[in-house]
């Protein structure tokens, strides 16, 4: 993650410069842009990562999925959007998607032996 953003922060650097603004901000935008830094972008990334080290990689993706779902819900109840059959199709799809996503994998079954399938009759069909 820190090579990812190293390497962002790299590419927008030259753009940032470009559209250095002509009068420095506020104290109170400076700072709003500093504590979002902080507490949405690090704290997230730390809390991320632990996520990862606990449920692993595949698992700890299933949050992009309910990202949106989230946001909708907060839409609604929040900027009180409304709320459309296609927002709880999709909704529902996302929870379904997302458990089976997340449950536990079936234990392997052991295969059969070339020579053992061999010998044993096949069941009914």
């Amino acid at each position: 993650m820190a090579l990812s953003l190293a390497l962002c922060a790299i590419f927008y650097a030259p753009i940032a410069a470009g559209q250095w603004p002509a009068a420095m901000p506020s104290s109170n935008a400076i700072a709003s842009v500093l504590i979002l830094a902080v507490v949405c972008t690090a704290a997230a990334l730390l809390i991320f990562a632990a996520l990862i080290d606990e449920i692993g990689p595949v698992h700890a993706t299933i949050i992009t999925y309910i990202n949106p779902a989230v946001a909708a819900v907060l839409g609604v109840l929040v900027l009180h959007e409304t709320f459309t059959l296609p927002m709880g199709i999709g909704l529902a799809l996302v929870i379904v998607g997302s458990a089976l996503a997340t449950r536990p994998a079936r234990p392997a079954q052991e295969p059969i032996s070339p020579l053992l399938e061999a010998a044993v009759p096949a069941g009914p069909k």
